[in-house]
């Protein structure tokens, strides 16, 4: 059983896109799994009875499942983190954040201030010891099979000791997200050779090749599509946050435009091509994960839809049920030395 909760202020499309994106997760959960609703209780109820007489009557009966959690404030996408954080300790973002911090909630959903999320998953969720800083990872689709790439924005500057760090906590959601029972990472660089790149991931590439897991070597941008490098498939691709955060807000365009150009060649309907293509449809991954705090705290587009909502509460039951959190602070605690930090760049 599992209880997750969603910031249903949260995101350009608040409070209707998450609403419905937790009543389809609802319907489509087994009967133990519950969600809470949080955020300012008379807006929720008004967008939730209307969504169950039109759109989801054939699903009332999962409103039992339902709890609307109080939160009288709201953090704006404008809103710096640690303002955020400090001048709105009653927010849907903190309220949420804080019941997983202390027990009364499995994991968090968010499609709000991404920055806001850090900062509060950081201070109120803290770091596993061990790390300096929190990583997001995010999936990317390949033709070969998904890949998990991180940082894609958390940290816009790494030093090499955080890449490998990262690369620790990547191979930990490979293997218990992906299925993937020895993920091979790479590190994202302008070349294969050892001696490519700035001197931060030259440096992490030389710590990589003892840390203990299986280091392919560098990858290059023209691999992460393909899924395969020249020494073998891809499984977990490791970058600092600026460069990541490019590269994820790049392929996320792919999509729209290849289904725009095969439509046209082909004179099909955009949206059966979509239908054919929805690997490359950014609402099929929902989420992302905050690794490395000691909680499940899943960040979402701001954009993202009810069908990206349903599918980021899907992502963070399976992070719960797998133990993630758990297995990253045991993998750490075996291989690195025991320091503390809690460095953040939002």
């Amino acid at each position: 059983m599992a209880r997750i909760a969603v910031d249903a202020m949260g995101g350009d499309f608040a409070p209707r896109a998450p609403i419905a994106g937790a009543l389809h997760a609802l319907s489509a959960l087994g009967p133990d799994h519950h969600i809470e609703l949080v955020g300012q209780t008379a807006v929720i109820e008004a967008e939730l009875d209307g969504l169950l007489r039109e759109e989801f009557a054939s699903v009332a009966h999962v409103r039992d499942r339902l709890t609307i959690v109080e939160a009288p404030e709201v953090v704006d996408m404008t809103d710096k983190p640690s303002a955020a954080l400090r001048r709105k300790p009653n927010s849907s973002m903190v309220i949420g954040i804080k019941r997983v911090a202390e027990g009364q909630a499995h994991a968090f959903v968010s499609a709000g201030n991404t920055g806001a999320q850090m900062a509060a998953s950081l201070v109120l969720l803290k770091l596993h010891t061990g790390l300096t800083r929190p990583a997001i990872g995010t999936i990317f689709p390949t033709a070969r099979q998904p890949i998990l790439v991180l940082d894609v924005g958390a940290n816009v500057d790494c030093a090499p000791e955080e890449l490998v760090q990262f690369a620790r906590i990547g191979t930990v959601y490979a293997q218990a997200l992906l299925d993937r029972s020895n993920p091979a990472v790479g590190l994202l660089s302008i070349g294969e050779e050892p001696e490519k790149g700035n001197l931060a991931v030259k440096e992490a590439h030389q710590r990589l090749l003892h840390a203990g897991i299986n280091f392919l070597g560098n990858v290059e941008g023209r691999d992460l599509p393909k899924g395969v490098c020249d020494r073998g498939p891809i499984d977990v691709v490791v970058c600092d946050g600026f460069t990541g955060n490019i590269l994820l807000k790049f392929y996320e365009s792919i999509g729209p435009m290849l289904i725009g150009m095969v439509s046209k060649v082909a004179g099909l309907d955009a949206r059966e091509v979509a239908g054919s293509l929805k690997e490359l449809d950014v609402d099929e991954y929902g989420g992302a994960p905050l690794l490395g705090v000691r909680g499940v705290s899943i960040i979402s587009h701001g954009k993202s839809s009810p069908k990206a909502i349903k599918n980021a509460i899907h992502v963070a039951l399976r992070a719960h049920e797998s133990g993630m959190t758990e297995q990253i602070g045991r993998r750490l605690a075996e291989s690195m030395p025991a320091t503390t930090g809690s460095g953040i760049t939002t």
